[in-house]
């Protein structure tokens, strides 16, 4: 039988340093010196997170119902666009109304109205003698949306100037009656616009095993839920949650409903019930106004079509007090524009305008200004800049890119068909599951054998789930920048 002896000491051993003197982390044993380990994980992409604006400029709110129904007032006065009939006996064809919604029949012009007729060349005040007629011009007799308006200071419109199929906006500005006539002939009644949103619901989990869970790693770890430590199953977990919670915010923000034909929906049958929602991008793209202006060309044509978009606000009765959130570029051009209009500014920085004081550091951005009788607050939207969120969709659709939206602060009162009366909410807000049983607002639990034991299985899975839809309220008050 044959025997090994031990490793014996090396003969002539010296205080040097040797291949073999020390131990190796990376290649056997051969090394000289450990690795200086940085513990601590080096945060290179800053606060990693993008929700917190639907925070700033809404609210959340309970729903037990499956979807949410609401209703719009509509405009008080009656104003029109349609095209002249026959010009020789004054008919007016009524399209739509303002806004561009087909009228058809439903129109409020009443005979003994007073109306001022207006095309590109010239404007005109009318008396409507009779509605449902195009009397003598063989278009459509006995139609509900024509009306005749007779000129005051002449005896048709083409006398004073209107052609046939002339494009026109009409608007009902009063009425008036001879002695001794009858009152009125019908009535008007208020319109509204009716609008629904279905809520989706949203899942996410995390996995780790119990053999995992109990590791030690060499690295220090942390992040936006403040986890910290040397279990790398907290990091990750802790990472997973970060990420559902902007998957909550980014669904509300960037979600559409599904179309008729879609497949996602199941085609006509519609059978896999996944019917989407509508997001801010999808109800202002709808129902909103967008622009393309302030996109930085020079200041004195960004101030030109920042005060369209004033004119725009004006034709919706917007509200005064706004919040601007809005990608990079956008923010420099908008703080190159306010600059622009300091009448020190063509010669270099001028001291003590904006507190720019010798001896402080430079301010060059604005964070509100007052345009007109606007307030505008203005925000970055890190959301547009990220370039793992909306800033890699931009920099790669640079046409199609969203630079921002224009919220209107405050509350718009509202008639909540479901409960039956008008309520004030904001213009922005989510309305998520919830009952006496069951609150799906930000549901978590835990399953599996580690730590509180659950089933057999050798692992924790944390679950994450969420029931939701935006409201978006008179999205005519809101700006979509593109």
């Amino acid at each position: 039988m044959a025997v090994t002896g031990a490793d014996q000491p090396r003969a002539g051993a010296v205080q040097q340093v040797l291949a073999d003197n020390y131990l190796d982390f990376s290649t056997g044993w051969a090394q000289q010196y450990l690795p200086d380990l940085m513990e601590k994980e080096a945060e290179v992409f800053g606060k990693r997170t993008i929700s917190g604006f639907l925070s700033q400029v809404g609210a959340e709110e309970a729903m037990a119902a499956d979807q949410v129904v609401w209703s719009e007032q509509g405009r008080l006065h009656l104003s029109y666009k349609g095209t002249i009939g026959t010009n020789t006996v004054s008919t007016i064809q009524l399209d739509t109304d303002i806004d561009g919604k087909d009228v058809g029949t439903t129109h409020g012009v009443r005979v003994g109205d007073t109306v001022i007729v207006a095309s590109a060349a010239l404007t005109k005040k009318c008396y409507v003698s009779q509605i449902n007629s195009d009397t003598g011009g063989g278009q459509n007799t006995g139609a509900t949306d024509f009306i005749t308006a007779i000129p005051y200071g002449d005896e048709h419109l083409d006398n004073v100037g209107f052609g046939t199929d002339d494009p026109v906006t009409v608007l009902v500005y009063g009425s008036e009656y001879s002695k001794g006539t009858e009152g009125r002939a019908g009535a008007n009644k208020p319109s509204f616009t009716r609008f629904t949103n279905k809520p989706i619901i949203l899942k996410d989990k995390y996995e780790v095993s119990g053999s995992d869970a109990s590791q030690i790693g060499w690295v220090e770890v942390s992040g936006e839920e403040g986890q910290n430590g040397y279990l790398w199953y907290l990091k990750a977990s802790g990472d997973t949650k970060s990420r559902f919670s902007d998957y909550c915010e980014m669904s509300m923000v960037e979600s559409e409903k599904a179309g008729d034909d879609s497949i996602v929906l199941g085609g006509a049958t519609g059978t896999n019930q996944l019917q989407g929602t509508e997001g801010l991008f999808s109800a202002l793209e709808a129902r909103g106004n967008t622009s393309t202006g302030i996109s930085g060309v020079n200041a004195a044509t960004d101030l030109a079509e920042f005060d369209a978009l004033l004119a725009e606000f004006d034709k919706q009765g917007a509200i005064e007090e706004n919040m601007m959130f809005i990608n990079r570029a956008t923010a420099l051009a908008m703080d190159d524009m306010l600059a622009s209009m300091n009448s020190y500014g063509a010669g270099g920085t001028s001291y003590g305008v904006f507190d720019n004081d010798e001896d402080m550091a430079l301010n060059l951005g604005f964070s509100g200004f007052r345009r007109g009788s606007y307030d505008f607050y203005k925000s970055d939207w890190k959301y547009l800049n990220d370039l793992a969120t909306r800033g890699g969709i931009n920099a790669r659709n640079v046409a199609g890119a969203i630079r921002g939206v224009v919220v209107p602060a405050g509350v718009s009162s509202v008639y909540d068909e479901n409960l039956g009366k008008n309520l004030k909410r904001p213009f922005l807000h989510v309305r998520y599951r919830a009952s006496q049983t069951d609150d799906r607002r930000m549901k978590t639990w835990t399953t599996g054998s580690v730590g509180a034991a659950t089933s057999a299985l050798d692992a924790m899975q944390l679950h994450f789930l969420t029931e939701r839809c935006l409201i978006t309220q008179g999205a005519n008050n809101f700006m979509l920048l593109k």
